[in-house]
């Protein structure tokens, strides 16, 4: 990003107005006015938001208590009611992590809001506080399990609500060690310590259930949607008791939760902090008051430990037999979403995101071969027909571009969401497949169609995206085309509208799927030849 933009980008904040105290930007990140807004009745209080380009917005509404103390680890609380009018005009805390890693581009989208054990907040975005019954729509952030929040300016809900009649909301809530730290084997005190930042996402839409209609929203309507590691968690969700009936369709972008860590794989993860804390489990009630920063610290690599598995610690979901009963999409989909419809999809080189510049660059020959080589992990003769192979399907394509197709077409990303999609259509309820095409002009087109790259089109907000997927007509009409369809299926459970080809249910035989580009349209297995050819390798292997 050129530094000119960046400072215009970052200078809109400059201005604003004092509402009871309280200090709101008078323009949007991308420069629209605000003014004050409406105080809608929650089942804890009244809450005060602002209004930008007509659309009601309240930031960081608490859903439940401050994790901090005595619930540290433990199943989020109730948050107690607060009296007179609580403003919620400002970003709330996100959870405590450790930041960075993304593409340069996307870093100003970031906007680093203080992190904090009271994160348990959520931002809304509405049409109207009236008696509407709108679709709701529940964003789960990406970073894994990890890193992140709601609060990135391409996950704002604000055209989502203004174009489409929705009501958006995205969700922070506790993360790694803080989140996914699991205790309950230990009994006692303990014993529902486990899954602590799923179980904030289904207190988050519990919240939604009980006050929604307050915010002109339904919650007899609610779709959760997400990506990267917000995609494990909507795939988490739909194996959660606790989860079933607070949503009732789902939309899971590059990403997936086949399984889950399996309960002794937790238990050594617990017992190796303990040892980097100097605890023992009799110690436990020291977790719980330590300061953040030697919390997060121990998820580090131990100073000259040796890289690889196990060095820095890192925590996701477990089956715990109680939360998670079972995997989430191992050997089959969850039965508990049996009825839910379900939508997902990749873009088409995932792992642009994820390599540093240098390797991004065009290669020669010599140097592709080298890469499939060690990619797939074969000799020459096979890595020559690989490259023929993708050469042939894929005319007109340079040597990285290909290598970044076939490494995206080799990786969990596309192998994870296509078993998924598989699994799911056998269940009653449709899935629908997709790909994304699209490829950025940024960077002189190095970061192609990466990771992340189809977020700012969902939610219609190429001007808070365009710092990386760039932005003109061509990118309008395909932001046109997806918020709509990702709208049309929150209101419905089919993603079919007038702008896009017919869009049919995937199955495992046809596998249909819509390819999101220049020009959009409906492919039977995309790739087929490639993903034939990929597979025997893995097989032979």
């Amino acid at each position: 990003m050129k530094r000119r933009e960046f400072l215009g980008y970052s200078s809109l904040a400059g201005a604003g107005f004092l509402l009871n105290g309280v200090w709101v930007p008078a323009f949007g990140q991308t420069g629209t006015a605000t003014t004050a807004g409406a105080t809608v009745e929650t089942t804890r209080g009244r809450l005060r938001g602002y209004r930008e380009s007509g659309v009601h917005v309240f930031k960081g509404v608490p859903y439940a208590a401050s994790t901090a103390g005595p619930n540290r680890f433990m199943p989020p609380q109730t948050r107690q009611p607060w009296g007179g009018v609580r403003e919620a005009v400002a970003w709330g805390e996100r959870a405590p992590q450790i930041v960075g890693g993304e593409p340069a581009e996307m870093i100003p989208t970031d906007p680093r809001e203080a992190q904090g054990e009271d994160c348990l907040v959520m931002n809304i975005w509405t049409p109207n506080v009236d008696g509407a019954r709108r679709p709701v729509m529940v964003w789960l952030h990406g970073g894994g399990y990890a890193s992140g929040s709601g609060s990135y300016s391409i996950y704002e809900g604000r055209e989502l609500a203004r174009k489409h009649e929705v009501v958006a909301i995205s969700v922070n809530h506790r993360l790694n060690i803080f989140g996914f730290l699991d205790l309950a084997p230990h009994g006692g005190r303990w014993a529902a310590a486990s899954n602590a930042g799923m179980l904030d996402i289904v207190a988050a839409l519990e919240w939604v259930r009980d006050n929604i209609a307050a915010f002109g929203g339904d919650p007899g309507n609610v779709t959760i949607f997400g990506q990267s590691g917000g995609a494990g968690k909507v795939a988490t969700l739909m194996a959660m008791p606790a989860a079933r009936g607070l949503f009732h369709r789902a939309i899971a972008q590059s990403g997936a939760a086949l399984t889950a860590t399996p309960a002794a794989q937790a238990a050594r993860t617990t017992e190796q902090v303990l040892r980097r804390l100097n605890i023992t489990p009799a110690q436990l009630d020291r977790l719980q008051t330590m300061p953040i920063a030697q919390l997060i610290d121990v998820m580090r690599p131990p100073a000259g430990a040796p890289p690889g598995p196990g060095a820095g610690l890192s925590f996701g979901p477990v089956v715990d037999g109680a939360s998670l009963p079972g995997n989430a999409f191992d050997p089959t989909a969850p039965a508990l979403s049996a009825t839910i419809p379900f939508m997902t999809g990749t873009t088409a080189t995932e792992v642009t995101f994820f390599a540093p510049d240098d390797q991004l660059r065009p290669i020669d020959d010599a140097t592709f071969r080298q890469r499939v080589k060690g990619l797939v992990k074969v000799e020459d003769a096979d890595a020559d027909r690989l490259i023929a192979l993708y050469r042939q399907q894929e005319p007109g394509r340079d040597n990285i571009d290909l290598f970044l197709r076939m490494s995206t077409d080799n990786s969990f990303f596309r192998l994870g969401v296509d078993t998924q999609a598989e699994r799911k259509a056998a269940q009653p309820a449709p899935v629908y497949l997709y790909r994304f095409e699209y490829y950025s002009p940024v960077r002189e087109g190095r970061l192609k169609s990466m990771h992340c790259m189809e977020i700012p089109f969902v939610f219609d907000h190429l001007e808070a995206g365009r710092i990386f997927t760039g932005d003109g007509p061509a990118a309008q009409r395909l932001a046109d085309e997806m918020s709509a369809a990702w709208v049309a299926f929150a209101r419905t459970g089919n993603p079919n509208h007038r702008g896009i080809p017919q869009w049919t249910p995937f199955d495992a035989a046809t596998r249909q799927t819509l390819v999101f580009g220049p020009d959009t349209a409906l492919v039977n297995d995309p790739g087929k030849e490639q993903r034939l050819a990929l597979t025997a390798i893995r097989e032979r292997a």
